[in-house]
């Protein structure tokens, strides 16, 4: 689309898309982390056993990996709209074939699928940007990553409760039928937007390593948020452990209720994309560096099983999730600006990688928690975006 395009969209139907945009990344994405608080169900249905029961959630995670680097940078080539609708239709198929699994390997070959299809919320990210004129790209990214984010949180609270009353299958069911009316709005809500360029696949894909090589601001960026998003990680990892441990004795529905806080957090996202707007993403990332390592030093320093403890761990989570909201948005509004012909690229890359950043995360959390308890997981937490910090100082001032 050009820029004239983008412009007429501005007024009065831009704000419509975005939100329609925003809506659908949320629904997308919350498709990943359904499956997280009803492993123990899932495997108690197709006879998994506890130690095959984490490639529940794992297949999905590496099906959402390989998607975001296969599949995402098609964006750059094909037309956006028919790209999105047609990955959708396709994870339709896998929900509902992972509603009706009676056996293990359909169920978890469909939980790979999912995570693949899934990455059709980060063909939208780009498309939002391809939309949005300059001067309010990084509020329109921000807006769509707030929605995002905010499926993200409520995926596992919802998907406990409607398994709580309605059995673990009707999530699939409920998310399978959700997708496809989604899939049918957005090909009748969305212009089309034709590529800028033409090339085969194989150049495409084999441009990435050149892109990543050459593109500072990518590696910096990336690499900032693959701490961050470790920390994230690690903390949502171990603090349900935490939670429903001796210290404090929750049950899975107030861990649940616990998980809700963190949605409030969201709300920096579209804060953050407003000051990228206004060219502060460089001490707006400061400042996001600095809530997540204050998110971790709160329960690194107060511990225990009061209630001024648990009140702490609340602000932590509200904290964490605004720093990694904020650092996620300026992130990509920086590589946005970098060339509207290879954003789906840009995109595939940074996700990719902070993404595992985050595996890295949870998996050191987990060890870390059964080795050494909470403090010694907070240790590594905490020292993932000190590290993010010690690099950020490196970076030259001005506007980026």
């Amino acid at each position: 689309m050009h820029a004239t395009e983008a412009q007429q969209l501005e007024n009065p139907y831009l704000a419509r898309i975005i939100f329609i945009l925003a809506a659908a990344c949320g629904l997308i994405a919350a498709n990943l982390y359904y499956a997280q608080p009803l492993v123990g169900l899932i495997s108690s249905a197709l006879g998994l056993s506890s130690g095959a029961a984490g490639l529940i959630v794992t297949l999905s995670q590496i099906g959402y990996g390989i998607g975001l680097l296969f599949i995402v940078p098609l964006g750059d080539i094909l037309e956006s709209r028919k790209l999105v609708v047609t990955l959708l239709f396709g994870t339709t198929v896998v929900l509902a074939v992972a509603a009706v699994a009676k056996s293990t390997a359909m169920f978890l070959t469909a939980s790979l699928f999912i995570g693949l299809s899934s990455v059709a919320a980060q063909v939208l990210v780009p498309y939002a940007a391809h939309l949005s004129p300059d001067a309010t790209r990084g509020r329109h990214v921000g807006n769509v990553m707030s929605g995002l984010l905010l499926g993200i949180m409520l995926a596992r609270p919802i998907s406990s409760m409607v398994a709580e009353y309605m059995g673990w299958r009707a999530v699939y069911y409920l998310s399978a039928a959700a997708i496809l009316a989604l899939a049918f709005i957005l090909a009748m809500a969305l212009p089309a937007r034709q590529p800028l360029m033409a090339t085969r696949y194989s150049a495409l894909v084999g441009s990435m390593w050149h892109l990543l090589k050459t593109t500072p601001i990518l590696q910096r960026r990336a690499l900032y948020h693959a701490c961050v998003f470790g920390t994230f990680s690690l903390f949502w990892t171990t603090v349900p452990l935490l939670l429903t441990g001796p210290t404090f004795h929750f049950s899975q529905s107030a861990v649940a209720l616990f998980a809700l806080v963190g949605v409030s957090g969201a709300a920096a996202a579209h804060m953050a994309g407003r000051l990228a707007d206004r060219g502060w993403i460089r001490p707006a990332t400061g400042l996001a560096l600095a809530l997540v390592i204050v998110s971790i030093g709160l329960p690194l320093v107060v511990q225990g099983g009061s209630t001024f403890a648990l009140v702490t761990l609340v602000v932590a989570a509200i904290l964490l999730d605004m720093g990694v909201s904020a650092n996620m948005v300026l992130g990509q509004r920086a590589i946005f600006s970098l060339g509207a012909e290879i954003r789906g690229r840009l995109n595939g890359l940074y996700m990719a990688i902070f993404f595992g950043g985050g595996a890295l995360g949870s998996a050191l959390g987990g060890w870390a928690y059964a080795a050494g308890g909470w403090a010694a997981a907070l240790s590594i937490g905490i020292a993932l975006p000190v590290l993010a910090m010690i690099y950020y100082a490196t970076e030259r001032s001005g506007k980026r």
